[in-house]
């Protein structure tokens, strides 16, 4: 595979920050009730781990080992500051359901391990791909828990704002305020982490 396609395509799946490597968990675990929160912080991850990428990469050979971390930390925490104050702005709702995670964003050990194992290493548009990949590779986990959370528990989907699908005109017992629970987000991400961890296996069986 091309080295290119390969550094945005790996996050999807092989080095999927989720379902790989356990990483972003608190987010993971504590906004999926709703599918809008799961859009809002991918859209957040997605631009602060791209720019801050960017960044790194571009000034990699003048940031003094000894002080590198310092650096990125700082790097990252300017684009989530810009991140806070557009949400603030523009969908205050959704910020001030996710105000807390998204701060957090600067400490989130998908940014700073991308920045440390990848972007201080590579060139700026292979760390701008890997930066692209993962984010999205996180994002879709996230859609996918809050998919199911917020299915199952409201009986809806909310999309953004007002847009919503509903699925349970007649108030069916099926759909149970549990599923947006605390409880549930970590029983439906064990049940995705088998689901993956079967998949892979059986891919593995396959190609032997």
């Amino acid at each position: 595979m091309n080295s290119k396609l390969q550094n945005l395509t790996k996050g999807f799946w092989a080095e999927n920050p989720i379902l790989i490597s356990m990483l972003g968990l608190c987010p993971t675990l504590a906004i999926t009730y709703k599918v809008e929160n799961a859009l809002g912080m991918g859209l957040a991850v997605l631009f602060v781990l791209v720019m801050s990428n960017l960044i790194i990469s571009l000034i990699r050979h003048f940031v003094p080992d000894e002080i590198r971390i310092p650096v990125f930390i700082v790097v990252i925490a300017t684009f989530v500051s810009v991140v806070e104050m557009v949400m603030e702005a523009f969908v205050p709702n959704l910020f001030a359901r996710m105000s807390l995670f998204i701060s957090l964003i600067v400490v989130n050990c998908i940014i700073l391990g991308r920045a440390e194992a990848f972007a201080s290493k590579h060139n700026w548009l292979d760390s701008v791909l890997d930066a692209v990949g993962m984010a999205l590779g996180f994002t879709m986990v996230l859609v996918f828990i809050s998919l199911i959370r917020e299915a199952l528990g409201t009986g809806s989907i909310t999309i953004w704002g007002d847009l919503a699908i509903n699925f349970n005109p007649n108030n069916s017992p099926f759909f149970s305020s549990f599923y947006v629970s605390p409880p549930a987000a970590f029983i439906v991400l064990g049940l995705i982490l088998a689901g993956s961890k079967a998949i892979t296996a059986a891919k593995e069986v396959k190609s032997k």
